[in-house]
This record gives structure tokens, C-alpha cells and sequence, in this order.
């Protein structure tokens, strides 16, 4: 749905910052700012801080920022016009009719039949289960250990030895035929006309982060095949980027996720006290799910079955991850195959010892290759090795390839510079992906190059944010073309037109933006903040050395763009101007 500029600014002026995110975490004043513990990483320092003049918000440590918009949208994961809804409901302020296109206006429509749909399904199969008809279901769940107040956590439920009576129930409630398909829950045939998906199983609804049921896992009960069932794809489920069990593992506040292979791991982990454990939904890891969890938190425990299918998952679990940015460890459940059988034999107190005790994922992946050899076998050895060899080429940041260097050649037992010589060999035979280390560093110095251009836009843009009078004395020099990061352009153009009407309002900005890493990364832009300042004179000088970074980053990028365009030639022209003039000018802030 679009919401106008004119919408957005009212609801973002009734809905304080610093009063929404209070509901949710607990905020100190200090100074001018609030501050808190940030509620996107695991810290135990100070170090999220809240602007109520700005109307932002900024985590110092894990770089999380935006305005109250973002803040919902991270939080509690909503969309943007969840967010802007839920706002608009808090102050009062009445949102316009849906102005979108017919098309659009149909599907929001059909996707929340579809919603109503599997909501509806869950409640009748929770009432199965605790009936006469879910004996066998009950029975089978009871055995399983799970407790009442569990059970009913996860909304658990199960459909009867037909089918049939779902639909009936459904098409009592007015959904269509076309609607119960659409959901997941029926398949239609010539011969036997609509047929239930789920009959004579334990069901688990699958919830969004948002506690929505978008799908179903059923546990036949009996020998029927498949054991487990899930519900297909459909407009409201994709299995590659929903996770079971998250809707109540991200608000668990702990400093890590547990992922597991099976419905009944999380839930056995859940009722043993570990409400941050997770499942992939009948498929294999994906790199949307650890987008995901990335979301979340930074550091994944892996507790996969023990067996050699179990290790293999895990094995390609953790390539995903680290690919994504994740650290990742690995519980060890030997002597038992799963989380479930563990907590049931040896309890709470033991899983968390093996927990405590995860081993490294790159340790987990020497120990796992190493059964595949003989290693008392010199060449076999040799080939075990070389193999460690090529995952550690495979590593692309250059400190990170140093760490794994010294824990393989401890775990390998062999010395540090050889196997290091090892690593460099199998990046330039090609077995490895990076192509050798000195690319590496090539491509750490192009990140670093591009960071020390961003940085002076950022620090200028908060700086005026701040001090907005002062855009007066240096407006003859700057322009938004000097802010030559495509993200930030067009919000640097908007900004220093609106300085132009004396209205400037960062946070509105940021608000406009629905991506909220978009958001993330534009607010750095208003809340970069400069340490170490301490006398007026400082200020003058870092003042005029941060306009100087932004005129030279501009006039170089222009001046590598000229070619035949006589916009660009013009621009470097200016800029070399601005930049003589800058040299020789003393400007005062106060």
C-alpha cells in the first residue's frame, strides 16, 4: 500500500521515539540521548543510543539504526505498512483507503483469506486432538513427554482418519474450494474430487514470525508414508524462508540460536527451557533461512542428529552459514541421536553443559573429514590434508584464513608455516575459490578504499543534522552530486533541499525508505558521531578536514567519469574550484 509523505510525517510525529521503544526495552537518559542495552545483539553494555531531537536511533556496537518505523520492522519483524499501521493505530491517526491497483488490492485480499484459511484449520485440529476422535494423536504425544502447556505453545493438533470432516468445517465457515487448495490443505482430482492433504496425523502448525499459521506439518501416526508431511508451497509459505519454531526462538533474548533438523527437536528443546531453538521445515538449509537468522543473531549452535545423514547436513549447514556471515558451533549428542532423546535420557542440566562445550564448526569439519580417511596411511593422510587445505583457501577475509591456519594445524598436528604453504598452494591450483592471497588483500583494500569515501558523507550529513545552520555557510560548496554513494544521493539531494526550507527532518527521510537494511545503512548517514573533540578549535579543524574528504572523493569520482561528458567535465571543473576555494576559507561554526 502507498502512504504519503504528508501520512508518514504525522505518524511519525505522534509516535515519540524514545516513548514506542521504551514499551520495548528500558531506556536511561544521558546527556541528551537515551540509551540502553541493544536489543538486536547479544551485549551487556550501553552502547544502543536514542535521539528524541533527531527521532533516531543508533546501535554504536552492532550498527543497527533508523527511526521508529525501522525499529517495528526489526523488533517485531513487521513489514513497513504493518508498521506504519500499527503507529497510525497508537496515535489516532485514521489511515486513507487502499489507493493501490485493482490487481494489488485482489491479492492483500486473497492472501488474507488464505491466512483466515490455515488459522481456521489450526483451531479445528487443535479441537480434534483434545477430543475423542484425537485419541490416538493425544496418546501418541503424551508418550512423546510433551506437557499440556507445551502442547498447547505450539497450538499442536490432528486431523482425522479421513479428512473429510476439515473440509466440511472449512466450507461451513464460507472458504471456497479454490481457497482450501490455495492454503495447502486440500488437492483436487476428476476422480476423487477435493481431497483432504493431512488425515490420521499429529499436526504442527507452522507460524511466521508473527505468529501467523502459514502451513502445516503432519507425524502420520502408524506406518503409513511419508512419516512426515509438510504442506506444499503457496502464496503465503515458502519453506526456504520460514523457520519453525522462530516466532518464539527471536524474542527468546538469548545471545544464540539452536537449529535443529525436526519439529519435535525444538519443541523438546522449548519445554526443556531452550526457547531459542529453530528447524529448517522438511528441507535441507537454505541461505534464506540463514538470512534469516541472521536477523537475529550472529552466533548458531548446530544440534543435528548424530548419525552419518545428521553430520552431513550439518557439514553443509555450516558452509551456508559462514557463506551468510554466521559463526557456527556444533553440539555434540553422542551417545544419542537427537535433541530429544538427549534431554529424555540425560536432561536439561547435561544439554547445556554440551551446549557450553560446542565445538567450533571448522573443528566439527576437520573431525568429520577425518573419518572419511585412513590416516594411518601416509598417502591418504596426505590427501586429508590437502583437503583441510582447500576449505581454508575457500576463506576470503584474510584475519579469519590466519585462525583457521592455526586451529588446522593444531588439530592436524602439523606445523603452522608448512600447512600455511598448504592453504597458498591450493588457492593457486584452483582447488580453492579465493584465487590466491594477494587478491585477497586487493579486495580488503577496495572495501576499505570505499568505506574511507562513505565515511566523510556520513560524518558531514550528521554533522549538518545536528547543526543544521550551518548548511548556510557552506552551501556554496557542497551539492548533493558530491555524495557519490548511489544509496545515499538521493537522500543527501532531498536533505540539503530541505536544509534549503529551513525543515529538515532526517528521520522522516530514513522513514520513506520500506527496506529496512536500506534504512539501516542510510542512517548512518545522520548518527556517524566523531570522538576525541574536545576544544572549539578541534571542531573547526575536523569540521573543515571532513568537507575537504567530501569535495576530493568527489572531484577524483568525477574525474575518473569524464570521458566525452561535458555533465561530468563540468563537474570536475566545479569541484577543483570548490575545492582551491575550500583551501584558502576559514569556516566558523559557532
Amino acid at each position: 500500500m502507498y502512504f504519503s509523505e504528508e501520512l508518514i510525517d504525522e505518524i511519525q510525529q505522534k509516535n515519540d521515539i524514545v516513548d514506542v521503544i521504551s514499551q520495548y526495552i528500558h531506556l536511561q537518559k544521558k546527556g541528551s540521548n537515551y540509551v540502553a542495552v541493544c536489543p538486536f545483539h547479544n551485549d551487556k553494555n550501553p552502547s544502543f543510543s536514542v535521539s528524541q531531537p533527531k527521532q533516531l536511533y543508533k546501535c554504536f556496537a552492532c550498527g543497527e539504526a533508523g527511526s521508529v518505523f525501522t525499529f517495528l520492522q526489526k523488533y517485531e519483524n513487521y513489514t513497513f505498512p504493518e508498521a506504519v499501521k500499527i503507529l497510525a493505530e497508537r496515535a489516532g491517526v485514521k489511515l486513507p483507503e487502499e489507493n493501490n491497483s485493482a490487481a494489488n488490492r485482489a491479492k492483500e485480499s486473497r492472501r488474507v483469506r488464505l491466512l483466515e484459511v490455515n488459522k481456521e484449520a489450526a483451531k479445528y485440529y487443535y479441537y480434534l486432538l483434545r477430543s475423542d476422535k484425537g485419541k490416538v494423536g493425544m496418546d501418541y504425544l503424551k508418550r512423546r513427554e510433551l506437557t499440556e502447556e507445551t502442547r498447547n505453545k505450539f497450538g499442536l493438533g490432528y486431523s482425522s482418519t479421513y479428512g473429510s470432516d476439515l473440509l466440511s468445517y472449512l466450507k461451513s465457515k464460507g472458504y471456497t474450494d479454490e481457497e482450501i487448495i490455495g492454503a495447502g490443505l486440500a488437492s483436487h482430482s476428476e476422480k476423487y474430487g477435493l481431497s483432504s492433504k493431512f488425515w490420521n496425523r499429529v499436526m504442527f502448525p507452522i507460524q511466521d514470525s508473527n505468529h501467523r499459521v502459514i502451513g502445516f506439518g503432519g507425524r502420520v501416526m502408524g506406518d503409513g508414508e511419508p512419516k512426515y508431511l509438510n504442506s506444499p508451497e503457496t502464496e503465503i509459505f515458502d519453506k526456504s524462508r520460514n523457520l519453525y519454531g522462530l516466532n518464539f526462538a527471536r524474542t527468546s533474548r538469548k545471545d544464540n540460536i539452536i537449529l535443529c533438523e525436526g519439529y519435535m527437536d525444538v519443541i523438546a528443546l522449548h519445554q526443556a527451557g531452550f526457547n531459542q531453538a529453530v528447524a529448517s521445515l522438511g528441507t535441507a538449509f537454505t541461505s534464506g533461512q540463514a538470512n534469516l537468522l541472521r536477523r537475529h543473531t550472529k552466533d548458531v549452535l548446530l544440534a543435528y542428529d548424530s548419525d552419518g545423514a545428521g553430520t552431513k547436513a550439518a557439514l553443509r549447514a555450516i558452509q551456508i552459514l559462514r557463506e551468510n556471515g554466521l559463526a557456527a558451533r556444533v553440539i555434540n549428542m553422542e551417545p544419542y541421536k537427537d535433541p530429544d532423546e538427549f534431554i529424555k535420557n540425560l536432561g536439561a542440566e547435561e544439554f547445556q553443559k554440551r551446549v557450553d562445550d560446542a565445538v567450533n564448526s571448522f573443528v566439527f569439519q576437520i573431525r568429520a573429514i577425518r573419518k572419511n580417511y585412513r590416516i594411518d596411511d601416509m598417502d591418504q593422510k596426505t590427501r586429508f590434508e590437502k583437503s583441510i587445505a582447500s576449505i581454508v583457501a575457500e576463506v576470503a577475509d584474510e584475519i579469519e584464513r590466519e585462525n583457521y591456519i592455526s586451529t588446522a594445524a593444531v588439530e592436524l598436528g602439523i606445523n603452522r608455516e608448512v600447512f600455511r604453504k598448504a592453504v597458498g598452494e591450493s588457492a593457486l591450483s584452483g582447488t580453492g575459490k579465493i584465487a590466491a592471497r594477494p587478491k585477497s588483500s586487493v579486495v580488503s583494500e577496495k572495501i576499505k578504499a570505499e568505506d574511507h569515501k562513505r565515511k566523510p558523507q556520513q560524518l558531514l550529513l550528521t554533522w549538518l543534522a545536528e547543526e543544521p545552520q550551518v548548511y548556510e555557510k557552506i552551501k556554496q560548496y557542497i551539492s548533493a552530486e558530491d555524495f557519490i554513494d548511489e544509496l545515499y544521493q538521493p537522500v543527501a539531494k532531498r536533505f540539503l533541499e530541505d536544509l534549503e526550507k529551513g525543515k529538515a527532518n532526517p528521520a522522516l527521510l530514513i522513514s520513506l525508505i520500506e527496506d529496512p537494511e536500506e534504512q539501516t545503512k542510510v542512517s548512518e548517514l545522520f548518527t556517524t558521531r566523531l570522538t576525541d573533540i574536545n576544544t572549539k578549535e578541534e571542531r573547526q579543524k575536523a569540521f573543515h578536514d571532513i568537507l575537504i574528504a567530501v569535495k576530493t572523493n568527489s572531484f577524483e569520482y568525477y574525474s575518473g567519469q569524464t570521458g566525452t561528458d561535458i555533465s561530468a567535465i563540468n563537474k570536475v571543473i566545479e569541484g577543483k574550484k570548490a575545492l582551491q576555494e575550500l583551501a584558502k576559507t576559514h569556516i566558523f561554526l559557532d
